[in-house]
């Protein structure tokens, strides 16, 4: 007899073993030669040596398909343990549009051409502008590209980061220390994450780094390797402020710049860093830029209308 243990990394313990361990006790009538015990996050199986061969097989099924979908229902252990199917595309994402799977296998899809156009650009570019309206979904989809590299390993942190200027408001009488003024200028970014990561993962990325969110000025003397680095309402930003994120991308990074021309909340409009950048790097390989535009916004439908009679003005 022999022993195999697995750690279950990152995973909701409820969501993959089930409601006072229902999904869990499928899994041990599949293999009734092992005895297997959960312990916290971790799986024991005791039995001769093809039987836990089998096993290890069948839970690294289970495990990679928990981490693409962030869901493992009842339906679909027993399709993986027997190897019976019902919905064989649903194992290929990418012939179906879909960028990843976010929180209780809800997919998330480009849903207009202009974001379709962003996915396809980050295959060919490692900086992408993506300028327009409110609502285009331009950040919404950049972090689904980041969340998406993350799980195929092909970077190795995601770091979101925006420009801490009042819209109006004095950041410095909002209360509490300097994280507690900043998160409220970060909250867009939060909400899309929690979107696409379930919670337990989403904090632990959070604890060890792996994801981190910080106002622009905190970028200044880092290099930033084998990150996914996006910088949103990048419109506020000073030439300056700007040239210093862009250089701080190090080998096997992507950078995504997002921004909305029309809302600047400079003093001087015209000393953005988003306007003069798009200007001065145009044409370089590598380099992409995308326009959104208010056909692109998918916020409630008076949205679009609001957009367009403002700029009519």
């Amino acid at each position: 007899m022999i022993e195999k243990l697995i750690y279950l990394e990152s995973i909701d313990l409820i969501e993959f073993l089930g409601v006072k361990n229902v999904k869990f006790d499928i899994l041990k009538a599949h293999f009734p030669k092992l005895k297997i015990i959960a312990r916290g996050n971790w799986l024991k199986a005791m039995g001769d040596a093809e039987e836990i061969a089998a096993f290890e097989e069948k839970m690294n099924l289970l495990i990679e398909h928990y981490h693409r979908y962030n869901v493992l229902k009842e339906s679909t252990i027993i399709e993986l343990l027997t190897g019976i199917s019902g919905n064989a595309s649903v194992d290929n994402p990418e012939e179906t549009g879909v960028i990843l799977f976010g929180v209780n296998g809800k997919p998330i899809k480009a849903r207009t051409a202009n974001q379709q156009l962003m996915v396809e650009a980050y295959d060919e570019n490692d900086l992408l502008f993506a300028v327009g309206p409110a609502g285009s979904g331009k950040t919404y989809t950049a972090i689904a590209l980041a969340v998406r590299a993350l799980k195929r390993k092909v970077v190795k942190r995601i770091i979101l980061s925006r420009p801490a200027v009042e819209a109006g408001e004095k950041l410095g009488f909002l209360p509490g220390d300097m994280k507690d003024k900043i998160d409220p200028y970060l909250q867009p970014l939060y909400d899309a994450l929690m979107d696409m990561i379930p919670a337990v993962k989403l904090k632990e990325y959070m604890e060890n780094g792996t994801i981190q969110i910080a106002p622009l000025a905190f970028m200044r003397g880092r290099t930033l390797n084998n990150a996914f680095v996006i910088l949103d309402e990048a419109q506020n930003t000073t030439t300056n402020q700007l040239k210093m994120f862009l250089t701080r991308m190090g080998d096997h990074a992507k950078f995504v710049v997002t921004g909305d021309v029309t809302q600047i909340d400079l003093p001087n409009p015209q000393n953005s860093g988003l306007v003069q950048a798009m200007r001065i790097l145009k044409g370089i390989k590598g380099i992409k830029r995308i326009t959104f535009t208010v056909k692109d916004i998918v916020r409630h439908r008076l949205v679009q209308d609001i957009v367009e009679a403002y700029d009519k003005e």
